[in-house]
């Protein structure tokens, strides 16, 4: 399959030369999208979608003459048995029905995976236990597809666990159908050094509901890239996330949330937290509230806290309404360090200085694992997260 969307050609006609009136597109809805990664070609980190990214780090994932490692990831497939599971070949239904590569990362992935993975929840289902896709790294270079069908009126919790060593280009396509509540949570517990290259796209139809969760913990170079289309009227889409960075590790997201049915309502909210020299993070936040969109009721947040010197953390919120018959929206960024009046509370308290700025961060971070929905998840996290503050306090 090959299909190729440019954005429309602008410019006046006449006197004026075609190649000095070209405007690179940042409108991320008018982006090109193509199955096909020649398309593309490779990136330099001048595009607008790569400028955050160290591109030098990425390797044989952003080539696309690359050959997979059958044996690179493991993919385990566990949890409640009333599920539904299976492998896509291309063109093969649901696979393609919302995906559209936006770089050549996710193009590559669409070729080279030519049995895409499978997990359908059956309509009018609810599943108490939570589906777990456990994607272990052996080392190589892998390339994986992921179809995701919750179909109408159904209920389910899909957790997608990554660990081990590898270099993972993976996509995610997630259907949500009418009356549909699902709720995808993807946690990167990495080792060093791991690259994972993600791009998760989703649309949600009427009365349908969508908790998205990303939780980035390990690896080298981490980008999991959410696209969510609210396509029904009524859908409702949550995007939550949680990245703790250590030194030398970059973890990005870059947030796509496209209202595009009539009273549709979106909440975004990711949270980061950084220690150690050279720790990055990135996040982007489109939101694009269109024509059709009335109704709508939107917002979209990014908070940081910067834990030592030599961290960095980039946060660039956009907001576009093509619609004057909105409820709200609105978008909102924050970078700081330790708010001095919370640690002088708990220290006033008889609280050690060192326990006051855990306690700080795990409330900082903690209201991200909590929308995963998965106690055992939750707690899991929890300790993560104190884990990382103990090796940063002892580095």
């Amino acid at each position: 399959m090959s299909s190729v969307t440019t954005a429309p050609a602008t410019g006046a006609e006449g006197h004026i030369d075609p190649a000095a009136s070209f405007v690179p597109v940042q409108t991320r809805s008018e982006r090109l999208t193509s199955f096909d990664p020649a398309d593309f070609g490779v990136p330099t980190g001048r595009e607008v979608n790569w400028k955050y990214t160290p591109v030098d780090r990425l390797g044989a994932l952003i080539a696309p003459e690359t050959t997979a490692d059958p044996d690179a990831v493991t993919v385990e497939i566990s949890g409640n048995d009333r599920r539904e599971t299976g492998q896509l070949e291309i063109g093969q239904s649901p696979r393609g029905e919302v995906f559209r590569p936006e770089d050549v990362v996710a193009a590559s992935v669409w070729q080279k995976d030519r049995r895409a993975h499978l997990v359908r929840v059956p309509a009018g289902e609810e599943l108490s236990e939570p589906i777990v896709l456990g994607l272990h790294g052996l080392g190589g270079v892998a390339f994986e597809h992921i179809v995701v069908d919750a179909q109408q009126n159904s209920k389910a919790t899909i957790v997608l666990r990554h660990d081990g060593s590898a270099q993972l280009a993976q996509n995610v396509e997630i259907i949500v159908r009418d009356g549909a509540s699902l709720t995808l949570v993807s946690v990167q517990r990495w080792a060093p050094g791991t690259i994972h290259l993600a791009s998760h796209q989703a649309r949600v139809d009427k009365d349908a509901q969508l908790t998205h969760v990303v939780v980035s913990l390990g690896g080298g170079v981490v980008r999991v890239n959410p696209s969510v289309e609210l396509a029904g009227s009524g859908a409702h889409g949550r995007l939550f996330g949680l990245a703790f960075a250590d030194a030398g590790q970059h973890l990005e997201s870059q947030v796509y949330l496209h209202h595009k049915g009539a009273h549709t309502i979106g909440d975004v909210l990711y949270k980061g937290a950084l220690q150690g020299a050279s720790a990055h993070t990135v996040w982007i936040g489109d939101v694009l509230i269109g024509p059709d969109a009335v109704g709508t009721d939107s917002y979209e947040a990014n908070r940081n806290l910067v834990l030592t010197e030599g961290a960095r953390a980039d946060s660039v919120p956009n907001l576009e309404i093509e619609t004057g018959e909105i409820v709200g929206a609105g978008h909102a960024s924050a970078t700081g360090r330790f708010d001095d009046e919370q640690l002088f509370y708990l220290q006033a308290r008889g609280i050690t200085e060192s326990e006051a700025r855990r306690l700080v961060v795990l409330g900082f971070l903690s209201e991200i694992a909590q929308k995963t929905g998965v106690p055992e998840l939750e707690h899991e996290l929890v300790e993560a997260i104190e884990r990382e503050l103990r090796e940063g306090a002892e580095a």
